[in-house]
């Protein structure tokens, strides 16, 4: 285990590499931009805006939204270069007050905007297979996200879909996929958080009726529209922390404290069951979605790497109790899903190189932030 020499991601991360000068290909991507043309950038985006424009559809994109500070900042960038949007949500796993008060601000912004919700039953029953068999209970989100807005696309004939950042490039990742411009079903299937579960194996599984399978699929090709899909961040300097105060004097509410497990309060609103799957990646790979934070901050010379292993120290792999307030216990019966059943979870998926276990999610590290293995 080894940790970047300027950030604090670990080598444990996936898809993660780094350069002979211990540099992680995080950090190296954010330090292109310096190269990057942003002027060159954001004419090509003008271009296709025009493009989309001239096609004189209903609507010229979709903005896939969850009311977070990033979709937010997605719906406010494409209006001034005056896109007609249509937002669309694929329900969160499990909305938080204050997210359902951030996703209905986005129709205030000057958007229509849709809201779909599958089965709720079916999606309960595959969120706890998903979180038993491979550690992530948003399997169902994170494929509904990337599917339902095509689908919309294709009912709708709207040429464009507008994302924010790749993932990629912002937190680390092969370097083919770092320059990718546009998202397409072959990358979500290797880049959208599904670990490995296809809709088959839940149809086989008999988790999935097939007759509910529709919109956890891409559409099949229709004359109505091909949809592009792009991302906002190959355009535009990305900064989730910009996009945030930008989101709030528009309407985005923060949280009124730091949220669970992370440490700021701008970050991850919406969706509960968000603290359920960031303790699972902090037992699997050591970090936690403070550290993802800490390391954008770090970047941008906002934090020093000292004064990020003090803040991951205090925030990053803390048990669940609470998410936003919302005790564990009413969140996991979302799910139809005990404590105990969760930190059996925990025990089956925790890093045995990285960890001890005491049981009932109590874990002690074997490494030292910014440092590696004792």
């Amino acid at each position: 285990m080894k940790y970047c020499v300027n950030c604090l991601y670990p080598s444990t991360k996936p898809d993660l590499w780094f350069n002979d000068l211990g540099l992680c290909a995080a950090c190296i991507a954010f330090s292109e931009r310096e190269r990057t043309n942003w002027e060159d950038r954001e004419n090509e985006f003008r271009d296709i805006a025009y493009a989309v424009k001239q096609q004189k559809f209903d609507y010229d994109c979709i903005i896939p939204v969850s009311g977070g500070k990033d979709s937010t900042y997605q719906v406010i960038k494409a209006l001034e270069y005056g896109l007609r949007c249509l937002a669309v949500t694929a329900t969160t796993d499990s909305l938080s007050v204050l997210g359902r008060r951030n996703l209905d601000n986005i129709s205030k912004l000057g958007v229509d905007h849709i809201e779909i919700t599958v089965d709720k039953d079916t999606r309960r029953k595959i969120s706890k297979y998903a979180l038993m068999e491979i550690g992530d209970s948003s399997w169902a989100e994170h494929a509904t996200i990337f599917t339902v807005p095509i689908h919309i696309a294709h009912k709708f004939a709207i040429p464009l879909i507008i994302y924010g950042e790749n993932p990629q490039h912002e937190y680390g990742g092969p370097i083919q996929s770092q320059c990718s411009r546009n998202i397409n079903e072959r990358w979500l299937s290797e880049f959208g958080g599904l670990n490995g579960l296809r809709v088959s194996d839940l149809i086989e599984q008999g988790i999935l009726p097939e007759e509910k399978a529709t919109l956890y699929r891409y559409p099949k090709s229709s004359n109505l529209a091909n949809p592009s899909g792009i991302f906002l961040g190959a355009f535009f300097p990305w900064d989730g922390y910009n996009n945030a105060k930008i989101s709030q004097a528009n309407g985005f509410e923060f949280s009124e404290k730091p949220v669970e497990g992370i440490g700021f309060n701008y970050e991850n609103l919406d969706n509960l069951q968000t603290g359920l799957r960031d303790f699972l990646k902090y037992v699997k790979y050591g970090f936690g979605r403070a550290t993802d934070l800490v390391c954008n901050h770090i970047r941008r010379g906002r934090l020093t790497r000292n004064q990020g292993i003090s803040h991951c120290t205090v925030w990053d792999g803390n048990y669940p109790a609470t998410y936003l307030g919302v005790s564990l216990e009413e969140i996991l019966d979302e799910i139809d899903t005990t404590v105990e059943e969760y930190n059996q979870v925990i025990e089956r998926f925790y890093n045995k190189e990285l960890f001890n276990y005491w049981g009932d999610g109590v874990l002690e590290p074997k490494f030292e932030i910014g440092v590696g293995l004792r």
